[in-house]
């Protein structure tokens, strides 16, 4: 019987724990989303604003072109921001594919969908201070053939 107890006890101890650490992430995960959307109305708008609002001021972003590793600092693609939608923005679609957080780190994937292109981007967040930045994003892109 007091093994039963015992086997009871730890059981919901560990129920506790997950439901614990569960709600947590639910915190932070709307945080790291804030952080992505900002992104994302970066992307529709080319707002430079929003896109400082989801990098932090060290970001780096990383690419293949041409088989060879390509890289710019947030700063120079923030500067690259038309401050106006695309023309085909009506035709554009995107969308946050997943999210993995562990304490203040986090990765996510997400998915630009273009006329011409689809990127997948693959971003890394820290929780710096209260708030969550992309600091690292690398990403895939993939022409799309035209009939």
């Amino acid at each position: 019987m007091k093994r039963i107890a015992f086997l009871f006890t730890v059981a919901s101890l560990g129920t506790l724990i997950l439901f614990w650490s569960a709600q947590a992430n639910d915190g932070e995960e709307a945080g790291v989303r804030q952080a992505l959307e900002h992104y994302l109305q970066g992307q529709a708008t080319g707002d430079p604003e929003s896109f400082k609002k989801a990098f932090h001021s060290e970001a780096k972003l990383f690419w293949v072109r041409d088989g060879q590793l390509a890289q710019r600092t947030s700063a120079e693609y923030i500067s690259g921001a038309s401050g106006k939608p695309a023309a085909d923005e009506a035709q554009r679609q995107r969308r946050i594919e997943s999210i993995d957080i562990s304490g203040n780190a986090a990765i996510a994937r997400i998915v630009l969908d273009y006329p011409n292109v689809r990127f997948t981007d693959y971003m890394s967040l820290l929780k710096v201070g209260d708030e969550w930045k992309i600091v690292n994003k690398t990403f895939y892109a993939q022409q799309k053939t035209r009939p």
